[in-house]
């Protein structure tokens, strides 16, 4: 694909995102880059929200990943279905009851300061190395159709990846990103899509070929039912249902989209209505990964080294113009509707957990806007840090860190939920920083202790369980009444 080819669609792109930001940006006030003043419709939010989740990491590492797991990422899928649920009927009437910008205020409400720090500590050091995981892909794709050709380095290509995002959400914020999330996600859902269809017509498969070929392959297996297995299915059930639970319904990121709704009854709608939407779009994504391999395998081409470079290596080199055109967009869509809303969280939860801002005031601003530059500047030394270091499956690294940083946020939150003791809220932080370690401890050391068992994304729950525990251990004497 030619470079001029590359620079009229990236032209394009953010054309339209600042597009959206000039008409979105239109008689704000100050609470609007906080909650979009409750007036978002809930299916533009369910819809946006698909873009939020089918983030780099999906759109490149799941087709991949089918390689060398199969179609087991469907079980950690379904536990995430059973998660939205959980949010949409627990979370979501909690949070409109009490009226929060920021979701970790309860825990200022519910335990005290410390804890209320320690939660959005987590959540700030979570979203920042997760968003940053993700907007690395994007990067070096970018890198390489792209900008290597014009003699561009890496770095340079990140600090214009990140201040395309201050650029379209330093106005009106989480406002434009409902909007702009909602146009990805036409380009992510296109994408994968028109796809499927370009490859099953360069291999001369009607759809009902195509579905019978996918059914059939070896790849599509589902379950796993082997207890040693990382892939296990109760594994990855109860693993998607408790990081859906933390990296959606405990998550400022994806909670500040939903708390745009104009009630309680409309965000609910739209988590109920998003669940569904969400198992269709990955199972695209999984029949992408198998048509990829059976593409690979028809045509004698040689496969990457690294599994996630496989849709990125077919797109831009053997399924045509076209093809290359839809890839380009669908990743730099995914990676954009994940990493705006990141950094309109970041900059949320900050100022309102840290600054104790009132999001009413419009005096706020100028400490607004320092924030949010900080925290771009922040994704880009995370993104070019992890350059040199990461050597693993993205989507793989991404919930492995979520693993540890989010477990304490889950152990809070459901020691706060589930029960009505009061803890002693000094020593919450230095619980929040032991539960991380010993879960590594227990994790690098479980084929030993526990008869060769391996624990996967699971990890988590393991992680929640130690502050829940802790937090038992810290209980007052008089609980709450």
């Amino acid at each position: 694909m030619s470079t001029t080819i590359v620079l009229i669609i990236i032209i394009s792109f953010f054309g339209m995102l600042l597009g959206v930001s000039y008409f979105t940006s239109k008689n704000v006030n100050s609470e609007t880059f906080f909650t979009g003043n409750r007036k978002s419709p809930w299916y533009l939010v369910a819809f946006a929200m698909i873009g939020t989740t089918i983030s780099g990491v999906t759109f490149i590492s799941v087709p991949g990943e089918v390689g060398n797991s199969d179609w087991t990422y469907l079980q950690f899928l379904l536990g995430n279905f059973v998660g939205y649920w959980a949010v949409g009927l627990v979370l979501i009437p909690l949070y409109y009851r009490l009226q929060l910008v920021s979701i970790y205020t309860y825990l200022n409400q519910r335990f005290g300061i410390a804890s209320y720090k320690t939660g959005s500590f987590f959540f700030l050091i979570s979203q920042t190395i997760g968003a940053s995981f993700r907007m690395y892909l994007v990067a070096g794709v970018l890198q390489i159709a792209f900008f290597n050709a014009i003699g561009i380095p890496f770095w340079a290509t990140v600090l214009f990846t990140i201040l395309m995002i201050w650029a379209y959400t330093f106005r009106a914020g989480i406002k434009t990103v409902v909007w702009t999330d909602s146009l990805q996600t036409i380009f992510i859902l296109a994408s994968v899509v028109l796809t499927i269809i370009i490859i099953s017509t360069q291999l001369d498969m009607s759809l009902g070929k195509m579905v019978k070929a996918i059914d059939e392959h070896p790849y599509s297996k589902m379950f796993d039912w082997d207890w040693r297995s990382k892939t296990n299915f109760f594994k990855q059930f109860f693993a998607g249902l408790g990081i859906m639970i933390v990296m959606n319904g405990l998550d400022q990121n994806m909670m500040q989209k939903s708390l745009t709704c104009k009630n309680q009854k409309e965000a609910q709608k739209n988590i109920f209505v998003f669940s569904f939407a969400f198992i269709i779009a990955n199972v695209l994504f999984l029949c992408l990964g198998v048509m990829l391999y059976i593409f690979v395998q028809q045509k004698g081409i040689p496969l990457p080294v690294k599994s996630d470079d496989l849709f990125a290596v077919l797109a831009l080199n053997h399924f045509g113009l076209i093809a290359g055109v839809l890839f380009l967009l669908g990743i730099i869509s995914a990676a954009y509707s994940s990493a705006d809303s990141a950094l309109t969280a970041l900059t949320t939860s900050f100022c309102i957990d840290f600054l104790s801002m009132d999001p009413k005031n419009p005096g706020s601003k100028p400490t607004r806007i320092k924030v949010h530059v900080a925290f771009s500047i922040l994704m880009f030394l995370v993104i070019v840090l992890f350059r040199f270091i990461n050597n693993d499956s993205v989507v793989t690294a991404v919930f492995k860190v979520a693993g540890y940083t989010y477990g304490p946020l889950l152990g809070l939150f459901a020691f706060g939920i589930l029960t009505k003791r009061q803890v002693k809220d000094r020593f919450v932080p230095i619980l929040g920083l032991m539960s991380p370690v010993l879960t590594y401890i227990i994790n690098i050391n479980s084929e030993a202790w526990l008869g060769g068992y391996k624990f996967g994304f699971e990890l988590l729950l393991l992680n929640g369980l130690i502050m829940f525990t802790g937090l038992l251990l810290l209980t007052k004497k008089q609980a709450i009444q």
